[in-house]
């Protein structure tokens, strides 16, 4: 298989010794694990994607927050660049660490510090797996709304990385959402405590910006996150479609109609197949298109959303509306969806998954675009995705083994990217820019936004040493990937220096 690795990530920093800097983090940070052996390093060369790797300098592993503040303060007055990781179940690069820097993994910091009933809050730290605070909140009938599909592993420190969503995130909110406070470290080991517990916070909205900055501005070391209650009644409905664009319309009518589900997903033919031969949810097979949706609430209310949602469904064309049984036919309807991604990883020997976001009216435009850039580049494409809030995760089936398939891949990747953008959409919903998405970050944005984003994080982070090379292009790359936006031919405020 080939592995991306691309020298520019380190950017202009200089090269350490990697001895000199073991040995002062040995000396500096007394009984903190340190990882520099080639077989210690190689389990963390990559997240999730991992069509691109690299070995980074060191690996640190503390056990209390004073290890990460000296190890910080000493990245800092050494010029080591460091990249945080959590569970490493990101998909777009952002935990990718990099040969001259420290991987600073913060797995280890797992406990559920308090659960407030009463508040209904939870406070916890960054090492906590998403599904842990709802297993944890549930003796009191509550539980924490972001699920995204890898909710048994991802850790919330990592949800807050990439400001994470879910299934639910449709009525729920994303991450940013559901965070009330957040405590961190900034590279100089100074400690900031961003948000309340209260309403809201004086000042500038600084907790917003941390969610989804990426590991860019700080090093999360406590969330404290609002807790729900389980609503009274869910019922799921699956309505089948032999038509994808009539799918992806009735998305639109069912919002359009004042109806808004816990969750509402769509799944296409590909998608569908795969799912029902690895999960057996009783999915209609022949189906071009399905549409999971959720309606909760109090009973009454729910059986009426539901009898609303199955009239606007028919009339956008469905041919078969079902709803599930009893809980355990629901559960089951949602275990196809949330096993979609492994499900289509046993039909091919490597797939893509892309994250983009597009308006609800754009979803049959968009999707049709997708079938004939799939057909362009002679690779498959499995659709499955929040459609309630128009964010696509579209999987690209391929081989790496087969010469110029992975670059092929990607370069559908890209296309797809830049049509949800050309729709009016984003180039990411919820997992994040990373590594993956830099180049389209230049068609996203003008280069005068680009140089206020660099301005940001330097007022955090003024080395430019937290998760160097990720997230923001530099003007001088989007120029070479062809996709630099000026103003009459010229760049802005050309005195200043490029970061």
């Amino acid at each position: 298989m080939n592995i991306h690795y691309d020298s520019r990530l380190d950017g202009d920093l200089p090269r350490q010794d990697k001895a000199t800097v073991l040995a002062d983090l040995e000396r500096s940070v007394p009984g903190m694990t340190l990882l520099h052996r080639e077989e210690d390093l190689r389990p963390f060369e990559c997240d999730g994607l991992s069509a691109y790797r690299v070995l980074p300098m060191l690996v640190a592993l503390p056990d209390d927050l004073d290890q990460v503040a000296t190890l910080l303060t000493r990245c800092h007055a050494l010029g080591v660049p460091a990249v945080t990781r959590g569970a490493g179940t990101g998909l777009s690069g952002g935990a990718l660490p990099l040969e001259q820097g420290v991987l600073l993994v913060m797995s280890r910091f797992d406990r559920i510090l308090e659960v407030d009933p009463d508040a209904r809050t939870a406070r916890v730290q960054p090492g906590v797996r998403n599904l842990a605070i709802s297993e944890a909140a549930a003796p009191f009938g509550l539980y924490y709304a972001p699920d995204p599909s890898s909710q048994i592993a991802c850790s919330i420190g990592g949800n807050v990385a990439e400001n994470a969503g879910g299934v639910h995130c449709l009525k729920y909110g994303l991450t940013v959402h559901n965070v009330m406070r957040v405590e961190l470290l900034t590279l100089e080991g100074e400690r900031l405590v961003l948000g309340s517990e209260a309403l809201d916070a004086p000042g500038f909205d600084l907790l917003a910006l941390i969610n989804g900055s990426e590991g860019m501005l700080g090093i999360v070391t406590e969330i404290t996150v609002r807790l729900l209650p389980k609503p009274e009644s869910a019922k799921v409905l699956m309505a089948s479609f032999d038509d994808v664009a009539q799918a992806g319309r009735a998305v639109g009518d069912i919002i359009a109609a004042g109806i808004v589900p816990g969750g509402l997903e769509m799944m296409d033919s590909l998608a569908i197949r795969a799912a029902e031969d690895f999960i057996h949810a009783g999915y209609p097979v022949e189906a071009a298109a399905i549409l999971l949706c959720e309606l909760d609430g109090v009973e009454d209310d729910v059986d009426a959303d539901c009898e609303a949602a199955r009239r606007v469904m028919e009339a956008a064309g469905a041919i078969e509306v079902r709803q599930a049984r009893d809980e355990a036919e629901r559960a089951l309807f949602w275990a196809g969806r949330k096993n979609a991604f492994p499900a289509v990883g046993r039909m091919s020997p490597d797939y893509y998954c892309m994250d983009g976001t597009i308006p609800r009216r754009a979803l049959p435009r968009v999707l049709g675009t997708i079938a004939e850039l799939s057909e362009t580049y002679g690779l498959r494409v499995a659709n499955v995705f929040h459609a309630g809030d128009g964010n696509m995760h579209p999987l690209i089936l391929f081989d790496a083994n087969r010469e110029g398939e992975l670059e092929r891949a990607e370069a559908l990747g890209g296309q797809i990217l830049e049509a949800c953008v050309a729709a009016g959409g984003s180039i990411t919903g919820e997992h994040g820019v990373g590594r993956e998405k830099i180049n389209q970050m230049c068609v996203q944005f003008q280069s005068d936004e680009l140089t206020t984003f660099h301005s940001v994080k330097a007022a955090f982070d003024p080395k430019g040493l937290l998760n160097p090379g990720k997230n923001i292009p530099t003007l001088a790359r989007c120029a070479e990937f062809g996709a630099l936006h000026v103003h009459h031919g010229k760049l802005p405020h050309p005195d200043l220096p490029r970061f």
